[in-house]
């Protein structure tokens, strides 16, 4: 009797473990087929944007700046050394003091995206003071000739899920980042350029800063650039990663 228990445990305990795999698999195929959808938000689930589609090339490298003037000008002179086009991120009160940074940012060819108007989380504020400051950040913006303007990344990237409702119902793509070597640390040069290039693939959104507390990053992006391009990774804005991974997610579909 013992001996037939014995054996009628090890079986239950095998057909568990199959049935067990068995989910695992499956859920490992699903997620794999809808992968390239789950980074793009839908009326039920809105979502910020931390990645592309991993099947494409494209990556986007992004700046945030929210004060100081100094290091805005050797980042822009790396960036046109290696033709390299990028998405900045800028709160609108320094914006609004620095219209000619901004105009020069532009000029170079790079996309402007915003951080709301004063730099301080939208999770530890009232939902009102945040539509506050998407308002007065949103004005001027516009006086600064960005009236379209539609990507939005929170200060510190804080979001809850009444803050990602707030920007989704005003028209705002979220974006956030899934490469982050915490240059505004200056952690040396080398700490940033083995984080980059050791963490960055396909459709990755790189997250970087040109306030005047990083002094690393512009002699990072000396070595960054050139080699993320010799791995065959190829430099866009965050429209353009949002373009084409919707279009990959069509060919899909289709």
């Amino acid at each position: 009797m013992t001996h037939f228990f014995v054996f009628k445990l090890k079986k239950t305990k095998s057909i568990a473990l199959l049935l067990l795999l068995s989910l695992c698999t499956a859920l490992f195929i699903w997620i794999e087929s809808e992968s390239d959808f789950s980074v793009f938000s839908n009326k039920e689930n809105p979502a910020a944007l931390s990645q592309g589609n991993p099947k494409d090339s494209s990556i986007a490298l992004t700046f945030n700046i929210s004060w100081g003037t100094e290091m805005v000008e050797p980042t822009l002179k790396v960036l046109k050394e290696h033709n390299v086009t990028t998405t900045f991120f800028l709160v609108g009160e320094w914006a609004e003091h620095h219209p000619d940074l901004v105009e020069k940012i532009e000029a170079d060819g790079h996309e402007i995206g915003m951080m709301g108007y004063r730099y301080k989380s939208y999770v530890t504020q009232e939902i009102e003071q945040v539509r506050k400051d998407l308002a007065k950040a949103r004005d001027v913006f516009s006086s600064l000739g960005y009236a379209d303007l539609t990507l939005l990344r929170t200060p510190s990237g804080h979001l809850n899920d009444d803050v990602m409702k707030l920007v989704e119902s005003q028209g705002y793509d979220v974006i956030q980042w899934n490469v982050n070597p915490n240059d505004w640390k200056n952690p040396g040069e080398e700490a940033i350029v083995d984080h980059v290039l050791k963490n960055t693939d396909n459709g990755d959104i790189i997250l970087l800063h040109a306030s005047d507390s990083v002094k690393q990053t512009p002699k990072a992006l000396e070595t960054i650039l050139p080699t993320l391009k010799e791995k065959g990774l190829s430099f866009v804005t965050i429209s353009e990663l949002i373009s084409h991974a919707k279009a990959k997610n069509k060919e899909v579909a289709d």
